[in-house]
């Protein structure tokens, strides 16, 4: 079974309820505790897995996901601008206002990046 984590700061110059509202918006089945340096929780991949399909950054998403595997998990920096509209945006790892960062762990991670983002040929997904 796959577990999502979701880290994002909040910086003074933010409003704490926006940035909850941007995290859901992207996962809207969040639960979100609020610390002291932002919000933390766990979610589901499955309203993320139909918006990259809306946007059609299928390939993109499998890129990222793909390229930071490390053992069961992969890393995802979501732009937490970008989020504040239900849109999918990666950003660097130390973007100036801060990341949605989204850590996903399953037993059979490669299966896992297979389900949410397969592979397209000319935009289509590839069914097996």
């Amino acid at each position: 079974m796959a577990t999502v984590e979701i880290f994002c700061p909040v910086n003074p110059s933010e409003d704490p309820d926006k940035v909850r509202a941007a995290i859901e918006s992207i996962f809207p089945d969040a639960e979100l505790e609020q610390i002291d340096s932002g919000f933390r929780g766990t979610a589901t991949l499955d309203h993320f897995a139909k918006a990259i399909r809306r946007q059609m950054i299928l390939d993109a998403v499998r890129g990222v996901m793909l390229s930071n595997v490390r053992g069961n998990s992969t890393r995802m920096s979501l732009n937490k601008q970008v989020a504040t509209v239900g849109k999918v945006s990666f950003t660097d790892r130390r973007p100036v206002l801060g990341a949605i960062e989204v850590i996903v762990k399953d037993d059979d991670i490669e299966a896992l990046i297979d389900r949410v983002a397969p592979m397209t040929v000319d935009g289509e997904e590839v069914k097996p």
